[in-house]
């Protein structure tokens, strides 16, 4: 199965000139997402992974599946304003922007081994501030794990020193 074919292209979204990787064909096909899943699953290497962090908001797809199969936590890095409790944060720049990114002060304990899971590496700026969140908690990142990469964005050159994984490249 040829999981390209479950992308959608959305010219112009979120504004003009971005063409964004629409992944909900993928998501509703029952038997797209099983292999999604399992394909991103045999990305994580023999390192013992504490939690699963998943970004805002597609990450919250995978990566909670990802940590249940593993026996790892899940931990949620959200944008602003959507966590309750005390929170340290990280700004950056995308495409096509600018965000910033809030985890948990308690979501990551010291020496923890923790897999970075989003949906698209695209610029690297959303995935280094997640890494960077991590470390600055005490945490060692493992890997970053991602279901689409826009290599044309040139954004693993932000992640140098981390591995890196993706299903699909564009």
């Amino acid at each position: 199965m040829d999981l390209s074919t479950y992308i959608r292209d959305i010219p112009n979204f979120p504004k003009s000139g971005v063409v964004f990787k629409d992944i909900t064909p993928l998501l509703k096909d029952p038997k797209a997402l099983t292999l999604a899943t399992e394909s991103l699953l045999d990305f994580i290497t023999d390192a013992k992974v504490d939690k699963v962090v998943g970004v805002d908001s597609r990450g919250f797809i995978f990566a909670p599946l990802l940590a249940q199969k593993i026996g790892a936590g899940f931990v949620p890095v959200r944008k602003s304003g959507k966590l309750p409790f005390d929170t340290l944060s990280e700004s950056y720049d995308l495409e096509y922007g600018a965000e910033t990114l809030h985890i948990h002060s308690d979501a990551i304990e010291k020496g923890d081994k923790v897999l970075v899971h989003d949906d698209v590496l695209a610029t690297g700026g959303t995935a280094k501030a997640v890494c960077q969140l991590v470390e600055r908690l005490g945490g060692e990142v493992v890997q970053c794990n991602f279901l689409i990469q826009l290599t044309f964005l040139n954004g693993a050159d932000k992640l140098k020193g981390y591995p890196i994984r993706s299903l699909l490249q564009y």
